[in-house]
């Protein structure tokens, strides 16, 4: 329980932001503007990409073979009109910090006001609430640490040797685990992980959601210590034949699995507080 509470502090920003934003999406005959941002660079093996969302958004992350990154950043804003439509899309934008063995990417925008103090001093009070989102797309090194903490959107994560911390409070999360560790706390949504049938280099998987249902696809080769549990409401469907009672006397129900898959060893667990959790062979 409360562990699942991290993610509502961690992006309580965002969480304030979404709630202005949907009280006004209401308005009606909105214009929108949608700009196009890239940013690439060398960037080696081992190092950490740190990602800070938008309020809305989706955000992709693809392991690649090459020493560099690259970024791709779709933005919309919507406004009444195309003046104020300019406005916001002048400061609506991401910005980078780099420095040895890490490169971080924070979204700019009414929900944060980062840049020109004296922008923000002028800017016009009725457009502090309009929607907005960015879309992003990221192409990194396999071997790579990756943060992400984001508000309301798609996220997808494949091709990733590494340590990542995932926090995203409302999402369809599709995961492909290939090795490092893996901590991800999602609010609300859906969230499809899958530890790789082959060569699975993990240390540990930790991944809970609030509220949504959770399906883990787990290799019939993996040699792990399983713990799958709902919290409150729903229940656990166990497809998994391979999974054995950690401890002799306590058997598996619909809300708790501690179980043991081939020689055990390496820690990995699913929570769900309300909904159901779905353990799936490969």
């Amino acid at each position: 329980m409360k562990n699942l509470r991290v993610i509502y502090l961690s992006v309580a920003v965002i969480a304030i932001a979404i709630s202005a934003i949907s009280s006004s999406a209401q308005t009606p005959q909105l214009m929108k503007k949608t700009t196009t941002k890239t940013d690439k660079l060398d960037f080696g093996a081992g190092g950490t990409i740190a990602i800070a969302g938008a309020p809305y958004g989706s955000i992709k992350i693809v392991g690649s073979s090459k020493n560099e990154i690259e970024i791709t950043a779709e933005i919309e804003v919507q406004a009444g009109n195309a003046a104020d439509l300019e406005r916001l899309a002048g400061v609506t934008t991401f910005v980078t910090q780099e420095s040895s063995g890490r490169y971080g990417v924070t979204t700019v925008g009414t929900q944060n006001k980062l840049g020109d103090k004296k922008i923000w001093k002028k800017f016009p009070k009725h457009l502090m609430n309009l929607p907005y989102r960015v879309d992003y797309t990221l192409t990194v090194p396999h071997y790579s640490d990756i943060e992400i903490d984001g508000g309301k959107g798609d996220l997808t994560i494949s091709g990733i040797d590494g340590t990542m911390r995932i926090n995203y409070l409302e999402t369809n999360a599709k995961l492909e685990l290939i090795g490092g560790s893996t901590t991800a706390t999602f609010g609300v949504g859906t969230a499809d992980v899958t530890i790789v049938s082959r060569g699975w280099r993990g240390r540990s998987v930790d991944v809970q959601l609030g509220k949504g249902d959770m399906t883990a696809h787990i290799p019939s080769a993996l040699s792990a210590e399983i713990d799958a549990t709902i919290l409150r409401t729903g229940k656990i469907e166990n497809l998994f034949p391979g999974l054995k009672p950690r401890v002799r006397k306590v058997e598996f129900t619909d809300k708790s699995i501690v179980a043991k898959a081939g020689n055990g060893g390496i820690p990995v667990k699913f929570s769900v507080g309300d909904g159901n959790l779905k353990l799936m062979p490969q």
